[in-house]
């Protein structure tokens, strides 16, 4: 029901696209003579590949490419000269598999939409929920987008859907609905009680901006800052610190940042939000072109000196903070969360992230479709490598039992980050390790 979104690096681009995304287009020169369509994506993946990596892969590229050169020669055997475009994509796919980096990877023509799409917060038929797997489907909902049908009709963090159309649920029977646009009658329990809801997709904003929720635990008010990407057409950053100055104003004395489930996004807006949390911080870029230093301070972020992009009002946290991290925080969110981590600001907890956490991608169009690479890997100025992965300062699984329990109103990991907040000095005893009620707006 979501799309995980990976980290882009800025950079320009033709027209529409640039700002958002950070796209580039790289075209072959003309060719010598004539070749399929086939042909002619093959080679702009691969000049890509071979001229622009900068990823930490070792598999020797220019093997991988010939190798894949003559599975895309047996693929168009029949019709070498007219093989279309589309014979070649499952051999891009395979071979950017092969290249062993889970941050590059080959984009299909609907591939590419979707991505634009997310990328840009433009319009797509949606339910706007998210879901969770229990007893073999994803049927618990873990949350519900805001203004999007799901709001609408009523749908809860928590709620397990168990039947419709009055037949036992499936999941695939709920994203045919969802493509279809049909109405669908839901039956469902929400803490324990059944109930019915009618729902229909629509066309709506994937934009899916930060949301900020508050806890009152043993007399301390928590601000809970839900990030669920930092892919929503901009705005992102300048959100978190809207909402940090909010905290501040309402007295609150901690703070939860909840990036479960965010799979990354601009890595501009990401910075940028987390200078909210960071005084400032510093990276250099290596990639097969040089290297760049990078500097995040204020909601202001550098490159070589210039700005690349800033916030308004700038805001910086003090107080108490925790981040929530799981295995589907990948690409800018592990950026963010070892940001927190390395400037000792507080506990990140959760599980080990998805692991891509140590370089930055660039989307390029081949044709209809798009290659997604990764073109540059960071290190701190004194060359510390940031590393593939953030491992949490405390360990918490998030699996089916963790689930259950959100079906009753308990979020485990986000009581387990109250309690963390209430050592530090900021909050104090206040805080406490009083169990709290599942967020709405949470995961």
């Amino acid at each position: 029901m979501t799309l995980n979104n990976r980290c882009v690096h800025p950079a320009p681009f033709r027209s529409l696209l640039g700002a958002a995304l950070g796209l580039s287009l790289v075209l072959p020169a003309a060719q010598a003579q004539a070749v399929s369509p086939a042909q002619v994506v093959f080679d702009q993946a691969n000049i890509l590949l071979v001229e622009e990596y900068g990823g930490l892969s070792t598999v020797d590229r220019v093997a991988l490419r010939d190798e894949y050169q003559a599975r895309l020669n047996a693929v168009c055997a029949a019709v070498m000269a007219t093989c279309p475009a589309s014979k070649a994509y499952p051999v891009l796919e395979a071979q950017f598999t092969a290249l062993a980096d889970k941050h590059s990877f080959f984009q299909t023509p609907d591939d590419y939409k979707e991505f634009v799409t997310s990328a840009t917060g433009g319009n797509r038929r949606q339910f706007g929920v998210k879901l969770a797997p229990l007893d073999g489907q994803n049927r618990v909902v873990l949350e519900v987008v805001p203004e999007s049908a799901a709001a609408e009709a009523g749908l809860q963090r928590g709620d397990v859907l168990q039947t419709l159309n009055s037949q036992p649920y499936r999941y695939d029977a709920l994203r045919a609905a969802r493509l279809s646009g049909q109405t669908i009658t839901l039956g469902l329990t929400r803490a324990g009680q059944p109930l019915t809801l009618s729902i229909t997709a629509r066309e709506s904003s994937t934009r899916d901006l930060p949301r900020l929720s508050y806890l009152t635990v043993g007399g301390a008010q928590v601000g809970v800052l839900r990030i669920p990407t930092f892919l929503a057409g901009g705005g992102v950053a300048q959100r978190v610190h809207d909402l940090v100055a909010q905290a501040q104003a309402a007295g609150a004395q901690g703070m939860v940042v909840d990036l479960r489930g965010n799979g990354g996004g601009s890595l501009v807006e990401c910075d940028n939000s987390v200078s909210a949390f960071v005084p400032s911080l510093t990276r250099v870029a290596r990639s097969a072109r040089g290297n760049t230093r990078t500097e995040v301070r204020q909601g202001a972020r550098f490159e070589s000196g210039r700005v690349v992009g800033a916030v308004r009002n700038p805001q910086l946290w003090t107080g108490a903070v925790a981040v929530l991290v799981d295995d589907g925080s990948a690409s800018c969110s592990e950026f963010f969360a070892y940001e927190v981590q390395y400037a000792k600001r507080g506990p990140v907890l959760g599980e080990e992230t998805a692991g891509v956490g140590n370089t930055a991608t660039r989307v390029f169009e081949v044709g209809e479709a798009a290659v997604q690479l990764t073109i540059l890997n960071y290190v701190k100025p004194e060359g510390t490598p940031y590393p593939l992965l953030v491992r949490p300062d405390e360990a918490h699984v998030q699996g089916e039992a963790e689930v259950r329990l959100l079906t009753q109103g308990v979020d485990k990991l986000l009581n387990a980050a109250v309690t963390a907040l209430g050592r530090a000095p900021a909050l104090g005893a206040a805080a406490g390790a009083t169990p709290v009620p599942a967020v709405p707006g949470g995961r």
